[in-house]
């Protein structure tokens, strides 16, 4: 197959499964940890690769929770935001809807106007020096159980304290002993106040977690839902109403989720009919970048250009961009796809 490396570090993209903190670079990381000596989490770039090795995917919730704690003031989380944005612009992603788990840093003691001050102030910088647009989803940490839940939406809802690029409401971390259906009161409470639904479901357990999140939770895309290709009827309903999987290779295979690469379900997804997006959920954490998982995607699906561009234009649709956004975006998705074959 030709190498299509070059070409998907060229083409505008949109990434709708990726983390805040997760997305943190070994720089950030060290330089956090630098700044918080009493940390586990090493200072060491190098080290960082021996630390991000899991061996399932509790032991990837407890490295990950290792990071968020040091993130402990107001200009910590400013300084991460603002080089995530130019991470993401690096690789030509034009809009990124990032998962933000404020309850993480507010029971920390970050004030939590000060931490949406902090967010926001990072997101205008970013758009006007890198024309990376960020929007963010507030998403329940699933292993604090419902009390994260409630103040979680309790910031999602509130005027005066939601913030202006707040776009969608979601419920991350463990599955297996953290059923969908009770988070339901939180999420109807986002999506009255306008967010989209947006939970992890599906990818640590079975099809059954998928459906309670559209059933219970309102769900609009799925975060992962590897495990939906074993019910058929899931697949053709996902696909009939256009709900997403936010699809993220390389973290399923680093969290023990999917065996191998060549096992990974993406394939069985799109031949069903579903809307499939790629993204990189927590990149440096599974050494990983968006245009790497665009290229496991393109092997798996054996695309040539015009297909990873037309992958490309399913997270501009899943997105929730206004229309002239998407319009645009998907725009420049074909021009820049145009100009590449007519070289």
């Amino acid at each position: 197959m030709t190498d299509l490396h070059p070409f998907i570090a060229g083409l505008p993209k949109a990434e709708l499964h990726v983390h805040h903190v997760g997305s943190a670079s070994p720089r950030i990381v060290s330089e956090l940890a630098a700044r918080h000596p009493d940390s586990k989490v090493p200072t060491d770039p190098e080290a960082l690769a021996d630390y991000f090795t899991f061996t399932d995917f509790a032991h990837f919730i407890d490295v990950y929770l290792s990071v968020v704690d040091l993130v402990r003031t107001p200009e910590d989380v400013r300084l991460l935001t603002f080089e995530v944005a130019r991470d993401m612009a690096r690789q030509n992603i034009r809009y990124a809807e990032l998962t933000v788990t404020p309850y993480s840093s507010t029971r920390r003691g970050i004030d939590e106007r000060a931490f949406m001050a902090a967010i926001e102030d990072a997101r205008k910088a970013a758009e006007a020096e890198f024309g990376t647009v960020l929007r963010w989803c507030f998403d329940i940490p699933g292993e604090a159980g419902l009390e994260a839940a409630e103040e979680t939406a309790r910031l999602a809802v509130t005027d005066g304290i939601r913030p202006e690029g707040l776009v969608s409401f979601g419920l991350g971390g463990p599955e297996i002993g953290v059923p969908r259906p009770q988070f339901k009161p939180y999420f109807d409470r986002a999506r009255a106040a306008g967010l989209r639904s947006v939970p992890h479901a599906g990818e640590t357990t079975g099809p059954e977690t998928v459906w309670d999140a559209i059933r219970d939770l309102g769900a609009e895309r799925i975060g992962h839902g590897t495990s939906s290709v074993r019910d058929p009827g899931l697949l053709a309903y996902l696909a009939e109403h256009r709900i997403a999987l936010e699809v993220c290779p390389t973290s399923n295979i680093a969290t023990r989720a999917v065996a191998t690469l060549d096992e990974h379900p993406i394939r069985a997804m799109a031949d069903a009919g579903v809307l499939v997006t790629v993204n990189s959920d927590d990149p440096p954490m599974f050494g990983t970048n968006l245009n790497d998982e665009y290229a496991v995607a393109a092997r798996l699906l054996e695309l040539d250009e015009r297909g990873v561009a037309a992958l490309a234009k399913n997270a501009v649709e899943a997105s929730f961009l206004d229309p002239a956004g998407k319009e645009r975006l998907a725009a420049e998705i074909d021009t820049y796809t145009e100009n590449w074959l007519a070289r």
